[in-house]
């Protein structure tokens, strides 16, 4: 069985999510696809991942919010799982304890959801150590650069809205102080595309790779 994710680093534009996410739907082999979105209290915009799964056969949705996390029954029976955008600490709070339940299947994640997909997923802050590492207005409601654990769907972490948030900084400064192994920093309407271990990058913009070196950070 191959093992498939898709990493969105976010974007409004529907119709080149849909191109970036048509290698899920094939994976996905014409079953039904189940689309976790979480509620941080604002509602959520389900006609929104409706639309960027138009060319799935068929979807079913998942409404999370605070006390109602994410269970094995809501993903049974699904040929794969998309998970959408929005704050992500909550998403990594209400989704990733099920990562054995999502293990075997075709895996999209959309800026929260890409996010999540790490073993270590960096998941928010603007600060290291007291120090602007990025804007505060991507800190995720957080201040200091925070790493949990995630879905273990790929061994990188993944920082999304990279160009267009001032988040790749974040990503660099995450490999430099040890917190993860390497990461991507990657731009909207851009994915990362995992198969297997095989890493390849789609879409209009970039996904800068981190990785420690002897004397810093090598850039990819």
């Amino acid at each position: 069985m191959v093992t498939l994710s898709v990493l969105i680093g976010g974007g409004r534009e529907e119709e080149q999510v849909r191109r970036l996410l048509a290698p899920f739907v094939e994976a996905t082999g014409g079953g039904e696809v189940a689309c976790v979105v979480v509620d941080d209290g604002e509602g959520v915009d389900l006609e929104r991942w409706r639309g960027v799964l138009a060319d799935a056969a068929s979807v079913h949705d998942v409404v999370l919010k605070e006390g109602r996390p994410l269970t094995a029954e809501d993903v049974a029976g699904a040929a794969g799982v998309f998970v959408a955008g929005g704050l992500t600490p909550l998403y990594a709070e209400l989704v990733a304890p099920q990562r054995a339940a999502l293990a075997g299947l075709p895996y999209a994640g959309f800026s929260a959801g890409a996010a999540i997909a790490a073993e270590r997923a960096v998941v928010g802050g603007w600060q290291l150590d007291g120090t602007a590492i990025c804007p505060e207005d991507a800190g995720e409601d957080l201040d200091e650069l925070t790493v949990v654990d995630g879905l273990g769907r790929v061994g990188f972490a993944v920082d999304v809205h990279a160009s267009q948030w001032g988040t790749t900084s974040r990503a660099l400064q995450a490999v430099r102080a040890g917190l993860v192994a390497e990461a991507y920093a990657v731009d909207e309407h851009t994915a990362v595309v995992v198969r297997d271990g095989a890493v390849e990058v789609a879409g209009a913009g970039a996904a800068l790779r981190f990785r420690p070196a002897a004397d810093g950070v090598l850039v990819g």
